[in-house]
């Protein structure tokens, strides 16, 4: 049997743990978030990532509630409008490549591929 200290110490222990548990999943969540960025935005990861921490810092929604809703609308196509707006600036601050001009030459602007960031973030 246990003493008080010990008990005191395997319980502080097991919130560690639980904490420790938690941190490993948030992490992942974030860096499927980064590479969602990456495909969408045709960014570096760590362009990915300054995004995420932006749209977190001017939303003021927690980096990985945000990275969580970016990873689930990749599944689902649906992004609150608040957060595609930040996601949109976000993607311009880091110089995400932009969509050709409808005006242009017959050469194509940019390789053909997923939709370019303002595509992909665009709404109703």
């Amino acid at each position: 049997m246990p003493t008080e200290g010990e008990a005191d110490r395997i319980l502080q222990l097991e919130e560690e743990v639980q904490q420790l548990k938690e941190a490993v999943v948030s992490h992942a969540v974030v860096d499927q978030a980064i590479g969602v960025v990456v495909a969408l935005g045709r960014v570096s990861p760590d362009q990915g990532w300054t995004v995420l921490r932006e749209v977190s810092q001017h939303t003021n929604v927690k980096l990985r509630d945000v990275a969580a809703t970016i990873v689930a609308s990749g599944r689902t196509g649906v992004l609150p409008p608040g957060l595609r707006a930040e996601l949109r600036k976000a993607l311009d601050r880091v110089g995400a490549p932009g969509c050709p001009d409808a005006a242009g030459s017959d050469v194509p602007v940019r390789p053909a591929g997923p939709p370019c960031a303002r595509d992909a973030v665009a709404g109703p």
